[in-house]
């Protein structure tokens, strides 16, 4: 069986990678960058731009089961930034399958596909897609997995969307660092009153979750063409999780805080002088980080467990284990 992993050098990609090997697997990478991770692998390596649609189909010649992670995450930047890499880079891939007769499309979507901008408390699939997005990746990402799950069943393709929320774990380069960067520099504060729980995806298990999902699509199971949330089982306090990988990494809890009305405020406001003065970078809050830092978001997998048997494989204690040596060494960098 051969597999294509896109992003296959990222953060979740590479465990989904490592996992396919792990089991025997033959594993092609479509990727950008060079990663000397995948060179220990041995797995076939193909260098290509995802916004590159002949060189997207060119390596997926010859394959059975894509994998589909390659994405820009972010809650800033350009409307085209988001398009061309989340939704056309889909296009892309479901070009390339169909051209090649690939039976299996396993898409890595997201929760916020589905964020109206209220909390979310134990929310299942039921959930219609929002209407409007207070930022460009989730709108990206919604096209882009309505169309992936629109393509089940032409040609022989069966194909599935999951929404892993948020991912953690170590070789994180994203969310991790950043927390612990702006907690160094004494710019965390807590926003809301801190009582919100989350959903949280180790990423060992959102991986696995993957080969589950591409498992029981061999199986003709009733998955195809549906979406599904994936995380742990349990939700967490949001704040209180986060003043555990603070005392983990040696820093002091989170002291300060702004209500959520106040951070909405300040987004818009931090918004609008980014736009109109065409500032670099992100701005230090907008509307949809507010709601996301402010509100709860609890997802229930009982869909995933029911239709392709999702369990994950790494209790969150293991996870926080394997993760501690990474965070101490986060909290010395300078």
């Amino acid at each position: 069986m051969t597999s294509l992993v896109t992003g296959g050098g990222g953060f979740l990609g590479l465990y989904i990678v490592e996992q396919l090997i792990e089991r025997g697997e033959r594993v092609r990478v479509f990727c950008r960058g060079e990663y000397p991770r995948l060179a220990e692998l041995g797995c076939e390596v193909v260098r290509g731009d995802i916004h590159d649609e002949a060189a997207v189909v060119s390596a997926i010649d010859g394959i059975e089961t894509v994998y589909h992670t390659a994405a820009v995450p972010g809650v800033w930047g350009p409307w085209q930034h988001y398009f061309e890499t989340n939704t056309l880079g889909t296009r892309h891939v479901l070009a390339g399958c169909r051209r090649h007769g690939v039976r299996k499309l396993i898409y890595t979507s997201s929760p916020s596909v589905v964020f109206d901008g209220r909390s979310h408390l134990n929310a299942d699939e039921s959930l219609p897609y929002a209407q409007t997005f207070l930022c460009h990746y989730p709108h990206s990402k919604a096209i882009a997995e309505r169309e992936v799950l629109a393509a089940n069943g032409q040609g022989g393709l069966t194909t599935v969307a999951l929404r892993p929320h948020l991912i953690w774990g170590s070789r994180d380069n994203h969310l991790i660092p950043r927390l612990i960067a702006k907690a160094k520099a004494g710019r965390l504060r807590r926003v809301g009153n801190g009582s919100n729980l989350i959903s949280m995806s180790y990423v060992e298990n959102a991986a696995a979750a993957h080969l589950q999902a591409a498992d029981r699509l061999s199986e003709g199971g009733s998955a195809a063409g549906k979406p599904y949330f994936i995380n742990e089982p349990e939700p967490v306090n949001l704040w209180g999780w986060i003043d555990e990988l603070l005392a983990i990494a040696g820093l002091p809890p989170v002291r300060n805080g702004i209500s959520a009305n106040t951070a909405t405020r300040i987004g818009a406001a931090c918004e609008a002088i980014w736009t109109i003065g065409r500032l670099p970078g992100e701005p230090p809050m907008t509307r949809f980080l507010a709601a996301q830092l402010s509100q709860s978001h609890t997802y229930s997998v009982q869909a995933a467990e029911r239709d392709f048997g999702y369990r994950p494989t790494v209790s969150a204690e293991e996870g926080l284990r394997r993760f501690t040596p990474e965070l101490r060494q986060l909290a010395k960098r300078s």
